[in-house]
């Protein structure tokens, strides 16, 4: 097992010089012992340091206040504008806060008005479609009703002109026989 290189009053000491010291030698024992202590204190301090987080978050802190204080003693509008501007932002952040709810409310209810508008003009969209089916329904049935009216008119024509033609025939044949009864007169 290794000895741990300390630093002795010289500086760093290597292991030749350490082989050097008389191993048995209790003082040269002690010392080394003492120097191993003092070694493993300062890193267990360093250690702890490292890990107190609180502690070391309240030295920033401090830092922190200290170069505050400074750069108010060079340039305090600067300080003063900025701490206007933490105190801006710091305002807004809790007005925003206070009125969530109300934005909220008002977001919600654009959406119902969204909502309530699709469902309307779906309404209407339908009740179009359902018009214009009605509507050519409609055109149809009058159109059935004009095509059946002309047949009709047509039909009606037709028995007319026959009639004036059985009307003329026998108009004929009556002044055929009143001539054919008027050469036998005669």
């Amino acid at each position: 097992m290794s000895t741990p290189v300390s630093p002795g009053p010289d500086g760093p000491q290597d292991s030749s010089t350490q082989a050097d010291a008389a191993p048995n030698d209790p003082d040269a024992i002690k010392a080394e012992i003492e120097a191993t202590r003092e070694q493993l204190g300062r890193t267990v301090d360093e250690l702890s340091h490292r890990l107190d987080v609180p502690e070391r978050a309240k030295e920033g802190a401090y830092r922190a206040r200290d170069t505050a204080v400074e750069t108010y003693r060079e340039n305090p509008p600067a300080v003063i504008g900025a701490g206007a501007g933490a105190a801006a932002l710091l305002g807004l952040l809790v007005w925003r806060r206070l009125t969530r709810d109300r934005r909220t409310a008002k977001r919600q209810a654009r959406r119902a008005v969204k909502r309530e508008a699709k469902v309307a003009a779906a309404r209407r969209a339908a009740a179009e479609k359902a018009a214009r089916k009605t509507a050519r329904r409609n055109a149809k049935a009058a159109r059935r009703k004009a095509e059946a009216a002309q047949q009709r008119a047509g039909a009606a024509r037709k028995a007319a002109a026959a009639r004036r033609a059985a009307a003329a025939k026998r108009a004929t044949t009556k002044v055929q026989q009143t001539r054919r009864a008027a050469r036998r007169s005669k």
